[in-house]
């Protein structure tokens, strides 16, 4: 994977993430993990390139893996990791890596004690969330003990929200990050079509920030806000305060 570099000379740390399972691609489930890990990310300093989605079946989730932890620094997976025979998350993970795919002793020392605090046996079916491909390191889950894990680049964390947020948390002293980006907003009440050719000559004007138009339509109105995201907080005021002086000159604010 070349390595990409900021304006400012700084490594950018980049991130995808892959949603597995058919439950997502029927409609059935509404993914609620994109979100939590996108803001996480940022929030750290890790820019998120993509995201995709693919169903329970091993090649299509071998060859997503493959080309995505080619492409980019990290690789967060969601789904496809529990109890049942639709879970092949695990054994696909290990295929992308040519490793095999057991019960962990370290995965049922943190899950035994759990469970037995529970009153629940650990079955074959709950063992199905111990075996981890070779090689691979844990990745805690404070939530319900059944851990995730990492092997190279990739992430591999629950789908359930609340679990995949705790392993998220949990893989994060492993992560290198670069330098954040900070954003402002700028509301203006027109339709976006009407402040396009400035904005665009605006971007222009500053390539090293990135700038984006999210409109809205409530109540009658038209509404556009207006994005800027930057590394340098300077050069970030910088140009908010002077799309802030065009939008006025132009009678948009």
């Amino acid at each position: 994977m070349a390595q990409e570099t900021s304006a400012g000379g700084d490594e950018v740390i980049t991130a995808a993430v892959l949603v597995i399972g058919d439950e997502i691609l029927s409609g059935r489930t509404k993914d609620r993990n994109i979100g939590t890990i996108a803001e996480h990310l940022t929030a750290i300093g890790i820019v998120l390139r993509e995201v995709r989605v693919v169903g329970d079946v091993t090649a299509d989730i071998v060859a997503a893996v493959n080309e995505l932890r080619a492409r980019y620094t990290y690789v967060f997976t969601t789904g496809g990791i529990g109890p049942t025979h639709d879970d092949i998350t695990a054994d696909s993970i290990g295929a992308a890596f040519g490793v095999t795919v057991d019960v962990d002793a370290r995965a049922v020392a943190l899950m035994e004690p759990a469970y037995a605090a529970r009153g629940i046996a650990l079955t074959p079916a709950r063992l199905r969330m111990a075996r981890i491909p070779a090689g691979a390191a844990l990745i805690v889950n404070s939530v319900s003990a059944a851990p995730g894990f990492q092997i190279g680049n990739v992430f591999v964390m629950a789908g359930v929200p609340d679990i995949m947020k705790a392993m998220l948390e949990a893989a994060t002293d492993r992560l290198r990050t670069g330098p954040k980006v900070n954003a402002v907003a700028i509301l203006v009440h027109r339709a976006e079509g009407e402040i396009a050719d400035l904005f665009a000559a605006h971007q222009r004007a500053h390539p090293d920030i990135a700038m984006g138009s999210y409109p809205s339509f409530t109540d009658g109105i038209y509404r556009t806000e207006l994005v800027l995201r930057g590394v340098d907080k300077g050069r970030l005021e910088q140009a908010r305060a002077e799309l802030v002086g065009l939008l006025t000159d132009g009678g948009f604010l």
